[in-house]
């Protein structure tokens, strides 16, 4: 007997407390060995429309829905009993009959019996007369293609730009998405086709449990129902995909996620869009598909912190869990971590300079030019951004250097000043023998042409928005000639780390090898739009390539964000910890939970919020790893490439963001944009962190960028 899993059944497992999940996990094990047991507790749900729809008893409230046939068992959903059974008389197991594809479909003449939720009302206003249908003259046959179920075609036809997400709640969700995209100018593609004809399934258990004779897959493998179900195989199976949260897209893609993961390039690509629409998971399987495709190849996968890599080493292990080989040759690291390994191997022991070093030898080397009249914040950067970023080593370099991204004017005589300083710095480095981690991949990228073979085959890079000069000067010289040797995944949007300049001067040149995804899977309609506020419909790089926003949808609703401006830092403290007990207490779990500050000096009022609320939490650093039951504290920086049920951005306050210690290192007005769009990226990162729910507050005089975030501007 075939024992699956849907991913209703985990969505709603998750829902329970830890206590009964345990009791269902219990049950699910049983159900797995012996699913003939005597001491199971089925009972056939006789007003469900789908007669293979039994209850399975947990405990007194507690029951798992399962969809039983002579062949197969699948554990459809849990919940409290009444809200199990309502589930269950609402859906029913089909094949699509176009598609081929296994899905629960909503039964359709129940649906106006489901009462809409407030925020979809608020969010939507009733469907006006005057409101144009978006699909009217779309062919029955074209929709079916798209995976769309037949009895819900009606509803597809009279759909209009406020109606369209409250149905695509309802829909299988290759037809939700095969929806938006086309009511946001896109084209989607039928979905594979399983069965000629057309016609109608008439035994669906059986289709369900064996192909069709015309049918190239059966209907649980066909590409679409394996993203919602998963076949379990053995005990350690079951146990793994009850411990780890459903991640659709770990494992399977979507058709246009697989299209550019799959393609060959004559030379490097990059994959860029907003904040949740799947760009770390394309970088997952692309190179996953590298060292499948290429047996003897070692593939890089790397991103731009420890926790980072940390997140993608997880993530791997679960895509590759029945080809632990394939690992053996994909080498997860952080970029700077990537740099040290070969230059130690290369060159022997390194001494890399800590920031803090670094900012002392410029606070030593300023006051021994005390006529320079540069502040020390625009110093740093200064080093940061251009002598050390671009390895500037003589006076002449200096002197002529176009400062991309630094627009403040600096005649000859002001560069002579500067330079002095950081020939000083230069000087002391060299004499303490220390090296930054610019000169690192400086050193790196001039040996390489010497090897017989490069360290990597493939180098795919997510999070590449934040890659550095010096970094991308050696991914270049390790593929930037190859095909297929260097596959980047970022957003423009999130630069908060890097300074803008060309890659294309550098040897990476991604001209017509660029594409933006526009289906975001993580975050609710309403926290991606009220976040896009915070950005210009389209962000281009130095070399013209344009990212273009607009378009862009989530596949989901939920509540709008919660936006508040506290008279005093007690009350803001006070409001967030009675906000955070509200998640706990609807069921999220504490390390489902994500509390995000602008720097360490915010810290504190997290901390303070936290405690007086009675809540367990930690703060997060590159070396700590989430622990469970404790809401997760960072600073907006660490929190790249997080997601959590449940956000809070706090002290959101006048002169914390955007930073006024930034701003103070600024020379000349035109740097000022830079400042502030960098700052703007950084909340609009802290805030995609959230799925479900998002609260952002700051004490009078609050961020001027919350009012960007609650009132539409040019930026929607």
């Amino acid at each position: 007997m075939d024992f699956r899993i849907a991913d209703t059944f985990t969505d709603s497992l998750a829902r329970l407390t830890g206590d009964e999940q345990k009791a269902v996990k219990t049950t699910a094990f049983d159900l797995q060995m012996n699913p003939a047991n005597p001491g199971m507790n089925f009972h056939k749900l006789d007003r469900a429309r789908d007669k293979n729809f039994w209850s399975v008893r947990v405990n007194a409230d507690i029951r798992l829905i399962v969809h039983k046939t002579p062949h197969s068992m699948l554990l459809c959903y849990v919940d409290h009993h009444d809200n199990a059974y309502d589930w269950a008389e609402r859906r029913k197991l089909e094949t699509h009959p176009t598609t081929g594809a296994a899905q629960l479909v909503e039964i359709r003449e129940r649906v106006e019996e489901i009462p809409i939720p407030t925020y979809v009302q608020v969010e939507q206003p009733r469907r006006s007369p005057a409101q144009a249908a978006l699909f009217p003259h779309i062919p029955d046959d074209e929709l079916l293609g798209y995976g769309v179920p037949p009895e819900w075609l009606a509803d597809v036809k009279v759909a209009n730009e406020d109606s369209l997400l409250e149905l695509a709640d309802h829909l299988p969700a290759e037809a939700a998405e095969a929806l938006l995209e086309l009511a946001t100018g896109g084209t989607p593609k039928p979905r594979i086709a399983a069965a000629t004809g057309g016609a109608a399934v008439e035994n669906f258990t059986l289709a369900l449990d064996h192909a069709l004779p015309s049918a190239p897959v059966k209907p649980f493998e066909h590409p679409d129902a394996q993203r919602r179900f998963r076949t379990i195989l053995n005990v350690e199976e079951l146990e793994r995909a009850l411990d780890y949260p459903w991640d659709k897209w770990t494992i399977f893609l979507h058709p246009v996620q697989r299209e550019w993961v799959e393609r060959n390039y004559s030379g490097p690509a990059r994959v860029s869009g907003s904040a949740g629409t799947g760009k770390t998971i394309v970088a997952l399987h692309r190179a996953v598909h590298l060292a499948r495709t290429h047996p003897e190849a070692r593939v890089l996968l790397a991103t731009f912190s420890d926790t980072l890599a940390n997140a993608l080493r997880s993530k791997l292990r679960r895509l590759i869990s029945n080809e632990p080989r394939l690992g053996e040759r994909i080498d997860v690291h952080a970029m700077d971590d990537v740099g040290k390994r070969l230059y130690e191997a290369t060159f022997g022991k390194l001494r890399l300079a800590t920031p803090e070093e670094i900012r002392a030898l410029l606070i030593a080397a300023a006051e021994a030019h005390p006529d320079h009249k540069f502040s020390q914040g625009f110093l740093a950067s200064e080093w940061n951004d251009v002598v050390d970023g671009w390895q500037l080593m003589t006076w002449e370099q200096y002197r002529e250097v176009q400062r991309l991204g630094r627009k403040t004017r600096l005649p000859e005589s002001r560069r002579a000043a500067l330079w002095a300083i950081y020939e000083h710095v230069r000087a002391e480095l060299k004499r303490r023998g220390w090296t930054t981690r610019a000169a690192m991949f400086e050193r790196l990228t001039a040996e390489l042409p010497t090897r017989r073979h490069p360290p990597f085959d493939f180098a795919v890079i997510d999070e590449a928005q934040d890659i550095s000069v010096a970094q991308l000067k050696f991914l270049a010289a390790l593929g930037g000639d190859r095909p297929d040797a260097l596959f980047f995944a970022g957003d423009q949007g999130q630069r908060i780390f890097q300074q803008p300049f060309s890659w294309k001067s550098l040897g990476v040149d991604i001209r017509g090898r660029a594409r933006t995804l526009h289906i975001n899977y993580r975050t609710s309609h309403q926290i991606r739009s009220q976040a896009d506020r915070l950005l210009a419909p389209e962000v281009a790089d130095v070399d013209g390539n344009v990212e273009d926003r607009r378009g862009t949808v989530s596949v989901f609703n939920g509540p709008p964000p919660e936006i508040y401006t506290a008279s005093s830092i007690e009350d803001e403290c006070s409001a967030v910890g009675a906000w955070l007990r509200d998640r706990i207490a609807e069921g999220t779990a504490a390390h489902e939970v994500g509390v995000f500050v602008r720097s360490s000096v915010e810290l504190e009022r997290a901390r303070t919020a936290l405690e007086t609320a009675g809540l367990p939490f930690q703060i997060l650093d590159d070396s700590v790893s989430t622990v469970p039951n404790r809401i997760c504290v960072s600073t907006m920086h660490r929190a790249k490439g997080l997601e959590y049920r449940a956000v809070a951005v706090m002290a959101c306050d006048d002169e914390v963001i955007p930073s006024q210690a930034r701003i103070e290192t600024v020379t000349d007005d035109a740097d000022l944009e830079e400042v502030y769009n960098s700052e703007r990226y950084l909340l609009y990162v802290a805030c995609t962190r959230a799925r479900d729910r998002l609260w952002i507050s700051g004490v009078e005089p609050a961020s001027e960028f919350l009012d960007d975030l609650q009132s539409k501007t040019s930026r929607d």
